[in-house]
């Protein structure tokens, strides 16, 4: 049995809710059980400087944590003067997720900057990060085609995230802390809506896992990235009305 109660493919209570920033062209309060991660999408009309006069648009992401999102309070990165390495990695992540869905010639010269700040964490930081950018993505560049600044959708596809992992020797979807903290190794996947591979992350943390555990476990993302895109495409649809 799993800490949460929860079955071996059960997600924990996953809600996503738009229009929660009055200024952002976009935005969502994405919640993984505990884990809140509040993401904004805000529109420039400019591209960095080396993508300047191609004709293509740009997709990035900056992700941090609150002081107290978790269990003791941890130092603004602002504070210290650098992001950690875990934070640069992560969203870097967030951004090729975004980009691997996104037209940038239909996008034209103007960038979508996307900001994930993590409220509470209780494991799949990432994977919520990812989730509810895609919702916030989508909402701007709604209000772009809605303004008349777009004639054409950019957005070629969905993309969401969610961890898997072996815990006590089983194969489960979408890890808390208890269970990530003690997994005997840990995955995250990133998937698009037709099915496509973007990225995995898989480590084992305790002892190596066997083909057929990892194969169990892309079978598990696959189903919890199946219900994510039915959510996803319920909140832009809610945020439209």
């Amino acid at each position: 049995m799993r800490p949460s109660e929860r079955t071996p493919e059960q997600l924990r209570t996953v809600t996503l809710e738009t229009g929660v920033n009055r200024y952002a062209e976009g935005s969502c309060l994405v919640s993984f059980g505990h884990t809140k991660v509040l993401v904004t999408a805000s529109i420039e009309e400019k591209v960095p400087g080396w993508m300047r006069n191609t004709g293509q648009g740009w997709v990035t992401a900056e992700y941090g944590m609150l002081p107290r999102a978790t269990h003791t309070r941890g130092r603004r990165e602002a504070a210290a003067g650098k992001q950690s390495g875990r934070t640069q990695e992560i969203q870097r992540l967030i951004g090729r997720s975004l980009r691997a869905v996104v037209d940038l010639k239909a996008l034209g010269e103007r960038q979508v900057l996307i900001d994930c700040d993590v409220i509470q964490a209780d494991g799949g930081t990432r994977t919520a990060s990812i989730t509810g950018a895609w919702v916030a993505m989508a909402s701007a560049l709604n209000y772009l085609k809605d303004e008349g600044v777009l004639t054409t959708d950019p957005i070629l596809d969905q993309v969401a995230a969610v961890s898997c992992g072996v815990f006590n020797d089983l194969p489960v979807l979408d890890l808390d802390y208890e269970e990530d903290s003690t997994a005997e190794a840990d995955s995250n996947f990133v998937l698009t809506g037709a099915g496509q591979i973007v990225e995995i992350q898989a480590t084992g943390e305790k002892r190596g896992f066997s083909r057929a555990e990892f194969d169990r476990l892309f079978e598990l993302a696959e189903i919890g990235c199946t219900e994510l895109f039915a959510l996803q495409r319920a909140a832009v649809e809610a945020a439209r009305r």
